[in-house]
């Protein structure tokens, strides 16, 4: 059963928590996220292309590690992200759900009519939905940096 979010004010640190109907609004509005995995009790993540789809997530792939670590494990996480560099605002939406490979034939053809195409030449011919079992989401005001480069706990980022 997929758990709602309620919306609610900001908490002192200005972190608001977004509904369900929000998260999937910012979904329906971008096409990249990330698929995260567990391979033999190792998490791994991989950036996928998707739709959002009658309240699901749908991707393509190929056979291989991602295909056989999302519909042999028990779970995945999808999440996206976006920042609005104008208001200052940044956003992230996270689904923990199942994934399945759609095999139906009649549900192939559906996946195949989504606006959903590879970025690269290799093929990828399975398609792979996520049903949530849950979805969250947050929006903050991305807290000024100082010009010197500090990111807030005094390090600083530098080239190895």
């Amino acid at each position: 059963m997929l758990k709602d979010v309620m919306s609610m004010t900001d908490d002192r640190f200005g972190v608001e928590e977004l509904d369900s109907t929000e998260c999937w609004q910012l979904l329906r509005t971008n096409e990249v996220g990330r698929l995260a995995v567990s391979i033999t009790d190792h998490p791994d993540i991989f950036p996928i292309n998707y739709v959002a789809d009658r309240g699901t997530v749908v991707f393509r792939t190929a056979e291989g590690t991602k295909l056989a670590a999302a519909v042999l494990g028990r779970a995945v996480a999808f999440e996206i992200d976006g920042y609005d560099a104008e208001g200052g605002n940044a956003w992230s939406v996270v689904i923990k759900g199942r994934a399945t490979e759609i095999e139906r034939m009649q549900d192939v053809f559906d996946a195949l009519d989504l606006p959903l195409f590879p970025w690269h030449a290799a093929p990828k011919h399975r398609f792979v939905r996520v049903e949530p079992f849950d979805i969250s989401g947050r929006r903050f005001h991305v807290a000024d940096r100082p010009a010197t480069g500090d990111l807030g706990t005094g390090a600083r980022a530098r080239d190895e």
